[in-house]
């Protein structure tokens, strides 16, 4: 089994000048210079190899826990000695509050970022491409912690090697 992604951000916006350009033969700016692409596998740099796409439903809180995921048709999906390397979760457009994603307070993966939280209102969503950041999965350095309302739901996909 092969496992790719092809990686794309983009928030490109318009803005029409109404003064001051007269010469201008069409006064509309583009803002795209920030986009990003990447296509990513194992043999590129940073690789990808294993991916994890499941929702949550959380319960007094809850966990993603990087060495236990659920994979494609139900798979198993352990990521011990790999790195997370892209991250898409996605708040439900129905969540009661914000769901917070955050470094775990036990066995916290560092991936992200040394105290990394995000709050994702409903249909909120956020992508990380890591670039290979953090140190490798392991029984000391895989869970995300997850807390909101009882209920809310959150889509989560993501791409390891």
């Amino acid at each position: 089994m092969g496992v790719s992604l092809r990686y794309v951000t983009q928030l490109t916006g318009s803005e029409t000048l109404i003064a001051n350009v007269p010469a201008a033969v069409s006064p509309v700016i583009s803002h795209s210079g920030f986009n990003s692409a990447a296509q990513l596998n194992a043999d590129s740099t940073p690789p990808v190899s294993k991916v994890a796409a499941f929702q949550i439903t959380l319960s007094t809180g809850g966990a993603i826990d990087l060495t236990s995921l659920v994979g494609t048709n139900g798979a198993a999906v352990d990521g011990t000695g790999l790195r997370a390397q892209a991250i898409k979760i996605k708040g439900h457009a129905d969540n009661a509050a914000a769901v917070v994603i955050a470094q775990g307070a036990a066995n916290g993966y560092d991936g992200l970022g040394d105290s990394f939280s995000v709050a994702l209102a409903g249909g909120a969503e956020v992508v990380i491409l890591t670039a290979d950041g953090g140190t490798d999965i392991s029984g000391t350095n895989k869970i995300l912690d997850l807390s909101g309302t009882d209920d809310d739901m959150v889509d989560v996909i993501i791409f390891m090697g």
